[in-house]
């Protein structure tokens, strides 16, 4: 970097400052990382955004200290490849996030060093300077990706992931009590099935970690952490912004119909916004009438076929229809929790069952006395007209 003046430093130096300062920049940055890599976007924005800044933060230095790559040891570099190979990203999908958000960095670079007045020469320079420094450090990314993948594979990642995934898919060979002992399962035991919101690799890799405490063998099954445990963790030890749905303990040959309720039931709590330990039987009714879709709709469209969606008087009706339901059909309760009197309740029942037929509202403040059956009709029909409107 001979040719590049001390004065041409400060200047281009000055302007990286200010771009890793940027929030504005960094944003920019990483969502060229997560639009360019699937895998990179399946972390929280905050894990791309700190990588973002450790290599917006080494190009900095590596322009102003003019360090030499090949006396640099990189580890932040190697620690972030390792914890990206742990997280189930691969080394390809790694680089493409890398790469694309350094060629957006360079944009910038150039974009505001014009602005700011900065001859192209410089420019050129700085950045040549900062790309050797950049490409050092992409190898020692790869270079503690790969040291990962190798460490896992060694301490039976992959086969244990196989392993679960014949159990909870089920399949034509039925591992055998080698394999199972191997892994610290028995052929007789009895195992809660568990399946974890796939979202954020992150968690996903803390919630193995902690399952593992407790004597859970899991691994990634269709894109989710799955696995089968002895006992489950205590609630409140587990992140709270995860969702982890578990079915009671069974035997193993029933390990892939409950993995098939877990799984429908995880899609349930994931679109009402559940988070934590839930078990399967906690979200049994809502797991049956989502398997039911085309009844459902078949249902809302024939007992509320009177009620226009796009008006706002007729969703307040259903609402209220829907929140008396949920409360016992107590009029106290349900205005209580739509914060209105009573009597607004009872009038609001009123007009729904003057356009759609709702059944008449019981007398007192008691329980409803309605049939179970036609309590269920009524509200499958007021849940699903109101979730597909």
């Amino acid at each position: 970097m001979a040719t590049l003046e001390t004065g041409h430093v400060a200047t281009l130096g000055a302007l990286l400052r200010g771009l890793v300062a940027d929030a504005a920049t960094i944003e920019e940055v990483v969502g060229a990382a997560r639009a360019n890599s699937p895998e990179v976007a399946r972390l929280p924005p905050a894990e791309v955004r700190r990588q973002v800044t450790i290599l917006l933060d080494c190009g900095l230095t590596a322009l102003e200290e003019r360090v030499d790559p090949s006396e640099q040891d990189f580890a932040e570099a190697r620690r972030l490849g390792a914890d990206r190979a742990a997280q189930g990203i691969s080394v390809a999908g790694l680089l493409r996030g890398v790469q694309a958000g350094r060629d957006r960095a360079v944009e910038l670079v150039v974009r505001h060093g014009r602005t700011a007045g900065i001859p192209d020469e410089v420019l050129l320079e700085g950045l040549l300077t900062i790309g050797r420094y950049a490409a050092a450090l992409e190898r020692a990314v790869v270079d503690g990706h790969r040291h990962a993948e190798r460490d896992l594979a060694r301490a039976g990642q992959e086969p244990r992931t196989r392993l679960i995934r014949r159990l909870l898919l089920g399949g034509p060979v039925t591992p055998t009590t080698e394999e199972l002992i191997r892994f610290g399962l028995r052929a007789e035991g009895s195992y809660h099935c568990l399946v974890a919101d796939g979202d954020d690799p992150v968690r996903a890799h803390a919630l193995a970690r902690r399952l593992a405490r407790h004597g859970a063998v899991v691994g990634t099954v269709e894109d989710r952490l799955a696995g089968l445990a002895p006992r489950l963790p205590p609630a409140d030890r587990l992140d709270p912004a995860v969702l982890l749905v578990a079915a009671p303990a069974g035997p193993l040959d029933r390990a892939p119909q409950m993995y098939g309720l877990c799984l429908a039931a995880l899609r349930v709590a994931a679109r009402q916004g559940r988070h934590g330990l839930l078990d399967v039987t906690e979200l049994a009714g809502e797991t049956a009438l989502a398997a039911q879709s085309a009844l459902a709709e078949l249902l809302g469209a024939t007992l509320l076929a009177a009620l226009d969606p796009a008006d706002g008087f007729h969703r307040e009706l259903a609402a209220t229809a829907l929140t008396w339901l949920d409360h016992g059909q107590r009029l106290d309760q349900a205005a209580a929790a739509l914060h209105v009197h009573p009597n607004t309740v009872r009038y609001r029942l009123r007009r729904l069952r003057e356009l759609t037929g709702f059944p008449p509202t019981p007398t007192g403040e008691g329980a409803g006395s309605w049939p179970v059956l036609e309590i269920l009709r009524w509200w499958w029909a007021l849940r699903s007209w109101r979730d597909q409107r």
